[in-house]
């Protein structure tokens, strides 16, 4: 089996082509293509969540702990939260994936089972689709897609890895097919990741309105005081019902000066 280093390296080389591919050709800003390329990069480490404990659990919720408070803001503003809300939502946040989440993980699942396979890695991508959503959905499908793909380069180097090549020969170690795969051998983990995947699957596709929402909402810039606000607003002149008619008057008074 890779070790985590060699893991971690891995990811980040595909995160950095991937974020290259994003900018050059898909038309994402540099910004979009480094994140994406960090999600790719962090992802490489996410199916050792299931190892009982060590370097990849730890640094993985230390990070995950912290970060998708901050990535969740357009989600908490689409919910109309106060900022209060949004710092007690972020505590709470935190709490739950550095000692729920990962406790879990902890407790309730075997290296090499369900979280090594395919729904998984579509299961990381899609939870990160609904965590940090944005007003453009093919830029939000692109960083999803950072994170499953990264994801995949983990399970790819774990099915590489027992591979063990000889003179004239390969032979497979027992591990092999166990990264790769979309059932395991426990009916109840099967069970419990496709439900989960299926369960996701059909709330991001009822989720895409909330694009159009946050660019309704990005018309409006808060944070200016509220006369610069209506300074851009368009002026209109003033609607006077007797303009045209004392304009008419104006002028026949003229035409009986001239005579």
């Amino acid at each position: 089996m890779a070790d985590f280093k060699t893991h971690i390296s891995a990811s980040t080389i595909a995160g950095i082509a991937y974020g290259y591919w994003g900018v050059a050709t898909q038309g994402m800003s540099i910004e979009t293509g480094i994140l994406a390329g960090g999600l790719m990069s962090v992802a490489g480490m996410l199916p050792d969540l299931d190892s009982d404990g060590g370097k990849p659990l730890r640094e993985i919720s230390m990070f995950a702990a912290a970060v998708t408070p901050i990535v969740m803001l357009n989600r908490f503003r689409d919910l109309g939260m106060s900022h209060e809300s949004m710092a007690l939502a972020a505590m709470l946040i935190y709490v739950v994936i550095r000692f729920g989440v990962f406790e879990f993980f902890k407790r309730f699942t075997v290296h090499r089972g369900m979280w090594h396979s395919l729904p998984a890695a579509l299961i990381a991508g899609l939870g990160w689709y609904l965590v940090m959503p944005c007003m453009s959905n093919g830029e939000r499908a692109y960083k999803a897609m950072a994170v499953t793909l990264g994801f995949i380069v983990h399970l790819t180097l774990d099915e590489i890895w027992a591979l063990e090549l000889g003179l004239g020969k390969i032979r497979a170690k027992k591990s092999f097919g166990t990264a790769l795969k979309f059932f395991g051998g426990n009916a109840t983990s099967n069970a419990f990741i496709y439900s989960l995947l299926f369960a996701l699957i059909y709330v991001a596709w009822s989720d895409n309105e909330i694009a159009s929402r946050l660019r309704q909402r990005a018309q409006y810039d808060l944070t200016r005081p509220w006369w610069m606000q209506q300074a851009d607003e368009p002026t209109q002149p003033a609607e006077n019902p007797n303009w045209n008619r004392l304009d008419f008057n104006w002028a026949s008074t003229s035409k009986k000066q001239q005579r």
